[in-house]
């Protein structure tokens, strides 16, 4: 006759099969969910969905995209953050969305960043362009950008995908050395509208990554006064750096990188890294990157990927209490 433990015991056992069988299946058996902090087109969208197709190949399973935009990336990466822990819910994010919102906006995060979320895997680095419109706005280069705004305080605006992010410190910083009076203008809709305006004349500077800028500046219709870049781009090589024209460390190249809910069991963060490293390698995923202007950044391990995010986030502790801007 079964006692009361015995049937406690074989209760408890029925709860933790599934976790039991979870823990034992060989890893991924399903679909992975891959959340995007932004509408379907940008930047991190394109990286997603490119790295995502070869990590599919890789280990077997789809990984489908999933764009959730909103809150400066605050509802990308809490809902991953909360998610259960089992390598099936990841997130790729760039360097506004995982390093400067967690600074910046740590106070409306209901999550401890830096404990409840853990990067598996640099992805690629991103340059950014200095652009301006070419629609009513004399300047053909920084220089006479930067003299055309001393003249007319207020008058010149610049964009940014909202307060807080790279493009606005980037501009404030610039701004502040030259000591320029410039109107920000944010723009959370994404590159479509940025695009639009800068084109229409209404807003005049803008650091904009290259992928999304790439195809108007060599039509002309949008002008690319710098790079900020470590290097010159070699589909843009008579563009200067911020750093030769005399501005470095005024330029953020614009990372992307896999994160994951911090609990995930290491054998499966291990598996995801070694397949997004392998996916950074394959041909269609150089070839695209080539085409947007970006660069495969695969780090060695998963312990030099933690020492890199730690190292951002140092950074932009820094960069933002030296801006010191108005969060509105």
């Amino acid at each position: 006759m079964a006692t009361r433990r015995d049937v406690l015991a074989s209760a408890a056992c029925l709860a933790a099969a599934p976790w039991a069988a979870m823990a034992q299946e060989a890893y991924p058996a399903r679909p992975v969910r891959m959340l995007v902090p932004y509408a379907p087109g940008g930047a991190t969208d394109i990286v997603a969905r490119m790295v995502g197709e070869e990590m599919r190949r890789v280990l077997g399973q789809p990984f489908m995209v999933e764009n959730r935009p909103g809150a400066a990336g605050i509802l990308a990466v809490e809902t991953m953050a909360r998610a259960r822990p089992d390598g099936y819910t990841l997130m790729v994010g760039n360097v506004t969305t995982n390093a400067i919102t967690p600074v910046l906006f740590q106070r409306r995060m209901s999550i401890d960043y830096e404990k409840e979320v853990v990067p598996v895997a640099r992805l690629a680095d991103l340059p950014a362009f200095l652009l301006a419109t070419t629609t009513n706005f004399p300047a053909r280069s920084l220089a006479e950008a930067i003299d055309y705004a001393r003249r007319n305080p207020g008058r010149v605006n610049y964009c940014s995908s909202g307060v807080g992010s790279y493009q606005q410190f980037d501009a404030v910083m610039l701004g502040r050395r030259e000591g320029l009076d410039m109107t920000h203008v944010p723009m959370p809709g994404g590159a479509g509208p940025t695009i639009t305006e800068l084109l229409n004349g209404n807003l005049h500077l803008c650091f904009l990554n290259v992928a999304t800028a790439a195809g108007m500046v060599r039509d002309g219709r949008i002008r690319a006064l710098a790079v900020a870049s470590d290097a010159r781009l070699p589909d843009f090589p008579d563009l200067p750096t911020m750093a030769e024209l005399g501005y470095p460390g005024i330029g953020t190249v614009a990372w992307q990188a896999l994160f994951a809910p911090a609990e995930t069991p290491r054998q499966v963060l291990l598996t995801l890294h070694r397949a997004a490293h392998e996916a950074l390698r394959a041909e269609p995923v150089r070839e695209g990157f080539r085409r947007q202007g970006m660069r495969p950044m695969p780090e060695t391990s998963l312990e030099q990927t933690r020492d890199w995010l730690r190292s951002e986030l140092t950074l932009w502790r820094r960069t933002t209490e030296a801006a010191a801007i108005d969060l509105g």
